[in-house]
């Protein structure tokens, strides 16, 4: 790959910077994300805390960093999770066709049509997540775009030669759609979860914002915000830079889901 070609691919680096980041957190970053100190409370950016400090006196460098573990994580296992119901729901609808595939998809119409914020926010406000329950909460009402593009994909690969000859050799459904379809449809189904990523983490920071997602002492950047919208006059740091890293990361996540379906239509063309 050419210089041109690296730089062409920024959103990616910048994902994958991201990522090494939470994943350093526990041994790169400055202080304990839970050490408090009342003499450093309320501290505007320094040498010495580069996003200054919280009501507590807890570096917000340190809890932006720890909080890029539990968004992003919610971000990816969440999208994972939409993307294998939206590939089983849209596969099976597109292959099997007729009935079940006219019932998925009224399914998929109806979840659709429900806003997803108010119901996830209900649901939280209910179970009280952890954060493995509100992987579970954003990735079940994720689904339904990929189900979509999946269902579109498998629509049209059903009908190609490589299928009929697998029908032909005496090959099973139950076979044929995750050997021979669902690999061919891979490349939609990377653009969709790519984009999953990123509605996944733009609804953990809004229901954490709320106050019904992830709760303290555990940091995440959109209870970061939830904490700080009392002093964003007075203390702007403590909702500027949670707040800008969701910006990068949801913007960065976005536009590799668009590279990646230019470079999807290129390689079609």
């Amino acid at each position: 790959m050419t210089v041109r070609g690296l730089r062409n691919w920024w959103p990616l680096w910048l994902v994958l910077g991201l990522l090494l980041a939470a994943v350093l957190a526990p041994v790169a970053a400055p202080f304990a994300p839970d050490a408090v100190s009342l003499a450093d409370r309320r501290q505007a950016p320094s040498l010495v805390h580069w996003f200054g400090t919280d009501e507590l006196g807890r570096d917000v460098l340190t809890r932006v960093w720890y909080g890029a573990r539990v968004s992003l994580a919610v971000g990816v296992l969440s999208a994972l999770l939409a993307t294998a119901l939206g590939a089983l729901v849209g596969g099976v609808g597109g292959y099997r066709r007729g009935w079940m595939d006219a019932i998925l998809m009224r399914l998929t119409d109806g979840m659709l049509a429900v806003p997803r914020l108010p119901l996830l926010m209900i649901a939280a406000a209910i179970l009280q997540p952890s954060i493995p329950l509100l992987i579970v909460l954003v990735g079940t009402v994720g689904w339904m775009e990929t189900a979509r593009v999946v269902r579109a994909d498998v629509l049209s690969l059903s009908q190609r030669p490589f299928v009929e000859a697998a029908r032909a050799s005496g090959a099973r459904d139950w076979r044929i759609v995750p050997v021979h379809i669902l690999p061919n449809a891979a490349p939609a189904l990377a653009v969709s979860s790519t984009l999953a990523v990123g509605r996944a983490i733009l609804l953990e920071s809004a229901l954490s914002f709320f106050g019904v997602g992830v709760q303290p002492p555990d940091a995440s950047w959109g209870n970061m915000l939830y904490q700080a919208q009392t002093t964003m006059t007075t203390e702007p740091w403590l909702a500027l830079f949670p707040g800008l890293m969701i910006f990068v990361a949801v913007l960065a996540i976005n536009m590799l889901g668009e590279r990646l379906a230019a470079g999807t239509r290129a390689a079609i063309r």
